[in-house]
């Protein structure tokens, strides 16, 4: 017999697969919808009539905050190419985290995933992580706590995207589609489409099911573990159990280096 409690996070995780279903959707319409009105701007332009290109540009800007003010997992479309390789594919690597509520030190193999491993240290090295915000943390069905926004509300990035990889680390999904991403796990955030990764991470603190479409690209330390526990412990503000962290986290400096 089921326990009220498996019940519950059965119900949780079920309504959080709901959602992540009915933002791809969503997304997927916006950019339909904001192809539609790209081209009818490309007509008005032609016809040299620019005051209504204007009001065009100014209903597709609205579109797409419309469409950011989704609690996405990760932020939107790739604008540019992703760095040029440059680590030591052969190699493993540290992502050092010091934040507020302590350090957190993330172990990554780069041969596993080198375009993850590659991107991080691109970005840590600009300074891009420095002074951001783990902006979400989930306590029911899942139980992650979500960082690497720049923005601070889920819809940020670096401007461009990475590929999946690494998707068979984890073993073969089950009869629900599904692997446990194991405590200790880090693993990169995605809208819901292949290689939509960007800066966007997850570090899981407690087993969780899901689906194999998430890039794990490395395991936390022992203290950092400890850390995000203590994070999660002390809940989701307003008591739901997705949202922002009621113990802020910020991400105060980040770098990558060869371990």
């Amino acid at each position: 017999m089921v326990s009220s409690d498996q019940r519950r996070r059965q119900l949780a995780r079920e309504k959080f697969e709901r959602q992540q279903q009915r933002r791809a959707e969503a997304r997927r319409k916006a950019r339909r919808r904001n192809a539609v009105i790209a081209s009818a701007v490309a007509v008005v332009l032609a016809a040299g009539a620019a005051a209504a290109a204007t009001g065009a540009f100014e209903k597709d800007k609205k579109a797409d905050n419309a469409d950011a003010a989704d609690p996405s997992p990760s932020a939107g479309e790739s604008k540019s190419p992703e760095p040029p390789l440059t680590i030591d594919k052969k190699a493993k690597y540290t992502f050092a985290i010091k934040t507020n509520q302590g350090d957190i030190k993330l172990a990554m193999d780069a041969a596993k995933t080198p375009h993850t491993v590659n991107s991080f240290k691109s970005l840590a090295d600009k300074g891009f992580f420095d002074g951001t915000k783990c902006h979400r943390l989930t306590t029911g069905g899942i139980f992650v706590l979500q960082c690497g926004d720049p923005k601070g509300d889920g819809t940020g990035g670096p401007g461009y995207t990475i590929p999946d990889e690494n998707l068979t680390g984890l073993g073969k999904a089950g009869a629900d589609g599904k692997v446990t991403y194991p405590a200790g796990t880090v693993a990169m955030a995605n809208t819901g489409q292949p290689g939509s990764g960007g800066s966007q991470f997850f570090l899981v603190y407690k087993d969780s099911k899901l689906p194999p479409t998430y890039t794990p690209f490395g395991t936390i330390d022992a203290a950092g573990l400890k850390t995000v526990n203590a994070v999660a412990k002390a809940g989701v503000e307003g008591g739901a159990q997705d949202g922002a962290p009621k113990k802020a986290v910020t991400m105060e400096k980040a770098a990558v280096t060869k371990s």
